[in-house]
């Protein structure tokens, strides 16, 4: 690409590079602008939007194992320094890159996935707290000796594929957002009354509303800050109504090192070792997907080594999570969405944002304020966050001839499978927990089902022969990647 850029460039006079127009730095079409660095403050400004965007989805992992296990108020305060600190560590590997070993040098923010949760109950209940760890550092071992070969696969992750995927998360994550808006209709076995508080709904309305027109009507810094303002309108307008609790905070300890090993000597159960690994290949289905999706966003093209090192980067995340009582990383695709909506390209804005979630996983009292921030704010930036990745989607899929039979059934067929259980909750239950582990999540189905049918249908002779009772013709697959 340097190359191309460079003999383009001799071809140009220097008149008329002098009168052409001053393009806006943190947007190509090249993929030149994640190479930018606007400079500490500008890379803080964005770097904190994305803190703030990203935030409550990684907390909420060690959180929901706190719950499930019943841990105490310190230990599940100790998991969430710990889930800040991997992340903040992945995300600077991930934008800035280990030499050649690994990060995808992309604007990545690493986090914490839901996906893992099932199994790390499993065998916390099963084995006890020790053996979660030591699954997970087997499990990131295990990702690290795969990388590279499941990288192999790129030429089975086409568009159909990968557009399919991230439809069906940008449409599954909608109801996350819904949740945090209206609230859950039962609290501690009892009606909540402020279910669905027309207030709340308002405040996510106000902050979708000036989120989408600095969007799209405000240049530059106010632009690409529209999502950090919106959420700052938001907090302003709960302060008066009472939405605001930060009584909380002064409970934090200022400082605080996660300790290794915090729960004792690593234990390897081989059950636990297997499905912490199935999860690690979840995860590189998801990044796969995902860094398809910044490169159709940033128009960065990717190489197969580009994307190796992004698996990397997520395998070491299980080896430092196992060392650090933390969790498995994946690309979060809420920041997918920011960097889509807000058009800044900039990898170095998402190392910055990976120093700040370094800083707040050593500094626990910082992280409780933006855990305080109310939840319809948040609700409403995510709202516009999700569908943005569903849009994403959307468009990939433009890539795809959909008027051949037997590309739409496999959209349709991912489509429906990716989203049947956010639709008929419990429809998993009664199937063994493995099983339910593999079928719940609705983007992991979705990936299976859209790889599956691909590699059916367009990498063997049975489409062929169908196609040609129809006369149809085997459309040519275009690659996200290079």
């Amino acid at each position: 690409m340097t190359a191309t850029l460079d003999r383009a460039s001799q071809h140009r006079s220097p008149a008329s590079a002098a009168t052409e127009p001053n393009p806006d730095v943190g947007f190509s079409t090249d993929g030149s602008a994640v190479d930018t660095n606007f400079g500490w403050r500008h890379n803080l400004t964005y770097g904190i939007q994305h803190v703030l965007i990203m935030y409550v989805g990684c907390v909420s992992v060690p959180l929901a194992l706190g719950a499930a296990l019943g841990l105490d108020r310190e230990t599940v305060a100790m998991l969430v320094n710990a889930d800040l600190l991997v992340a903040g560590v992945i995300t600077i590997i991930q934008s800035l890159g280990a030499g050649r070993i690994a990060g995808g040098r992309m604007p990545i923010i690493g986090g914490a996935a839901f996906v893992q949760v099932a199994s790390m109950i499993s065998i916390g209940q099963t084995y006890g707290l020790p053996a979660i760890w030591g699954c997970m550092l087997a499990g990131g071992v295990v990702g690290l000796l795969l990388a590279w070969p499941f990288s192999k696969l790129l030429k089975y992750f086409p568009p159909l594929v990968t557009g399919t995927v991230l439809l069906v998360l940008g449409v599954s994550l909608i109801g996350v957002s819904a949740g945090l808006v209206v609230g859950q209709p039962m609290v501690g076995g009892q009606e909540n009354p402020d279910y669905a508080n027309p207030l709340s709904i308002g405040i996510a309305a106000l902050v979708v509303v000036v989120a989408v027109a600095l969007s799209c009507l405000a240049r530059g810094v106010v632009a690409k800050a529209s999502l950090i303002i919106a959420t700052i309108i938001g907090v302003l307008v709960c302060w008066p109504a009472g939405l605001l609790d930060f009584s909380g905070v002064g409970d934090e300890p200022v400082f605080a090192l996660v300790k290794p090993f915090h729960f004792g000597a690593p234990e390897f159960p081989l059950v636990g070792v297997l499905s912490m690994s199935v999860v690690m290949m979840f995860l590189f289905a998801e990044t796969i997907a995902s860094v398809s999706a910044l490169s159709e966003i940033t128009g960065k093209k990717m190489s197969r080594s580009d994307v190796a090192r992004s698996l990397v980067g997520d395998a070491a995340s299980g080896v430092l999570g196992g060392i650090f009582n933390g969790f498995f990383d994946t690309v979060f695709n809420q920041n997918v969405g920011a960097v889509r909506t807000t058009r800044v390209h900039s990898r170095y804005v998402t190392a910055t944002a990976g120093a700040i979630l370094l800083l707040l996983g050593l500094t626990p009292a910082t992280g409780a304020v933006i855990a305080a921030l109310p939840d319809p704010v948040i609700g409403g930036i995510s709202l516009i966050l999700f569908t943005s990745i569903a849009a994403v989607g959307v468009n990939t899929l433009r890539k795809v001839d959909l008027t051949d039979t037997v590309n739409s059934t496999i959209v349709a067929i991912a489509v429906a499978l990716g989203l049947l259980s956010k639709f008929s909750t419990g429809i998993w239950s009664n199937f063994p927990g493995w099983a339910q582990t593999l079928l719940s999540d609705g983007v992991v189905l979705a990936a299976l089902a859209a790889f599956g049918l691909n590699l059916l249908f367009n990498h063997t002779s049975i489409a062929d022969r169908a196609r040609a009772a129809r006369n149809e013709r085997r459309p040519e697959p275009e690659s996200v990647f290079v």
